[in-house]
């Protein structure tokens, strides 16, 4: 079903201080939009107010679906942010199979995620062991262990190299295609097939259509 994301004149502060205020944009399914700026412009900070982790000062965030009822945005989306929220002393696999049951999902998913992300060979390996990027690659398997329809990302391409980049930006661009929304906090090019671009600044107060 198709579902629409709106933001409606946010305003969000940190630590006292307005980060920014008026802004509006809205995605639908099938779109993706990159959040870029400089550091301390709030990409963060906005990724995890439309999850819902952080108070908004101001206006409103929305996720509906075509009839104009609202989604619950716990159960419809996927964040990943800095940290990759993995147990050291837990294989690769063990990791994802407590992602898959957190997320609800049969853990059938395990396997075919971790070959998503070229990590099936290394699926008994504790995670401690792993490289960083290996790491950011299976906290990346969560979104393909379970479906949601709206993707958070903040900064995914830390640690990846050039094709663990690539890789990430076909199970990304196959999302949107299949009707997904992804919002993705960048510095660099993801690879996105057609994004748009909402540029913050340390002095934002503005909306793009």
């Amino acid at each position: 079903m198709p579902l629409m994301l709106t933001a409606e004149d946010l305003a969000i502060e940190r630590g006292g201080r307005v980060l920014f205020s008026g802004l509006s944009f809205s995605a639908g399914s099938g779109e993706a939009v990159t959040l870029t700026g400089p550091n301390g412009a709030g990409k963060t900070t906005l990724l995890r107010a439309l999850a819902g982790f952080c108070r908004i000062a101001a206006g409103a965030v929305r996720l509906t679906d075509q009839s104009g009822s609202e989604r619950e945005m716990a159960g419809s989306c996927h964040f990943v942010g800095h940290a990759n929220a993995l147990k050291s002393a837990l294989t690769v696999s063990e990791n994802a199979t407590f992602w898959a049951r957190y997320l609800g999902q049969d853990t059938a998913r395990v396997k075919p995620a971790l070959q998503r992300f070229a990590l099936a060979e290394l699926a008994h390996i504790p995670a401690g062991y792993l490289s960083a990027g290996q790491k950011r690659r299976l906290a990346l398997s969560r979104l393909v262990l379970a479906e949601r329809p709206l993707w958070l990302l903040d900064e995914p391409t830390v640690s990846l190299d050039a094709a663990s980049t690539a890789m990430l930006a076909r199970v990304v661009n196959e999302h949107v295609s299949a009707g997904g929304i992804v919002i993705a906090a960048t510095h660099i090019p993801l690879g996105l097939a057609s994004p748009r671009e909402l540029r913050l600044s340390t002095s934002l107060a503005g909306a793009m259509p």
